[in-house]
Protein backbone atom coordinates (compact mmCIF):
# COMPACT_ATOMS: atom_id res chain seq x y z
CA UNK A 1 0.00 0.00 0.00
CA UNK A 2 2.91 2.50 0.39
CA UNK A 3 4.35 1.75 -2.45
CA UNK A 4 0.81 3.29 -4.08
CA UNK A 5 1.09 5.98 -1.63
CA UNK A 6 4.44 6.82 -2.54
CA UNK A 7 4.88 11.05 -3.10
CA UNK A 8 0.40 10.94 -2.32
CA UNK A 9 -1.52 11.59 0.35
CA UNK A 10 -5.57 10.74 0.76
CA UNK A 11 -7.37 13.73 2.13
CA UNK A 12 -11.19 14.05 3.05
CA UNK A 13 -13.19 17.08 1.86
CA UNK A 14 -16.89 17.90 2.77
CA UNK A 15 -18.65 20.07 0.90
CA UNK A 16 -15.18 20.31 -1.66
CA UNK A 17 -13.62 22.62 1.45
CA UNK A 18 -16.55 25.59 0.60
CA UNK A 19 -16.81 27.69 3.61
CA UNK A 20 -20.41 26.42 4.47
CA UNK A 21 -22.00 30.23 5.95
CA UNK A 22 -20.84 31.31 2.57
CA UNK A 23 -21.77 27.74 0.16
CA UNK A 24 -25.31 26.84 1.81
CA UNK A 25 -27.00 30.50 1.35
CA UNK A 26 -25.30 30.36 -2.49
CA UNK A 27 -27.19 26.88 -2.83
CA UNK A 28 -30.10 28.25 -1.49
CA UNK A 29 -30.43 31.01 -3.63
CA UNK A 30 -29.63 29.05 -6.83
CA UNK A 31 -32.45 26.70 -5.99
CA UNK A 32 -35.31 29.46 -5.63
CA UNK A 33 -33.21 30.61 -8.92
CA UNK A 34 -34.42 27.55 -10.27
CA UNK A 35 -30.70 26.64 -11.31
CA UNK A 36 -30.26 24.05 -8.84
CA UNK A 37 -32.75 20.94 -8.79
CA UNK A 38 -31.94 19.51 -5.88
CA UNK A 39 -35.30 18.26 -5.64
CA UNK A 40 -34.38 15.71 -8.35
CA UNK A 41 -31.43 14.75 -7.25
CA UNK A 42 -32.49 13.53 -3.34
CA UNK A 43 -35.26 10.44 -3.03
CA UNK A 44 -36.09 10.15 0.70
CA UNK A 45 -36.71 6.68 2.51
CA UNK A 46 -37.92 5.71 5.97
CA UNK A 47 -35.27 4.65 8.27
CA UNK A 48 -37.07 1.30 8.06
CA UNK A 49 -36.27 1.31 4.48
CA UNK A 50 -32.39 1.85 4.73
CA UNK A 51 -31.46 -1.39 3.11
CA UNK A 52 -33.77 -0.10 0.04
CA UNK A 53 -32.15 2.96 0.07
CA UNK A 54 -28.50 1.62 -0.41
CA UNK A 55 -29.61 -0.82 -2.89
CA UNK A 56 -31.42 2.23 -5.23
CA UNK A 57 -27.94 4.02 -4.47
CA UNK A 58 -25.87 1.20 -4.91
CA UNK A 59 -27.80 0.34 -8.53
CA UNK A 60 -28.21 3.97 -9.70
CA UNK A 61 -31.98 4.70 -8.65
CA UNK A 62 -30.97 7.10 -6.08
CA UNK A 63 -28.14 9.74 -6.23
CA UNK A 64 -29.05 11.02 -2.72
CA UNK A 65 -31.16 8.82 -0.88
CA UNK A 66 -32.21 10.49 2.45
CA UNK A 67 -33.27 8.75 5.02
CA UNK A 68 -36.20 10.28 7.30
CA UNK A 69 -37.00 9.57 10.67
CA UNK A 70 -40.97 9.45 12.38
Amino acid sequence: MSSLLFGRGVRGIVEGDSVPRVFIPELVELYQQGRFPIDKLIKTYAFEDINRAVEDSEQGGALKPVLTFS
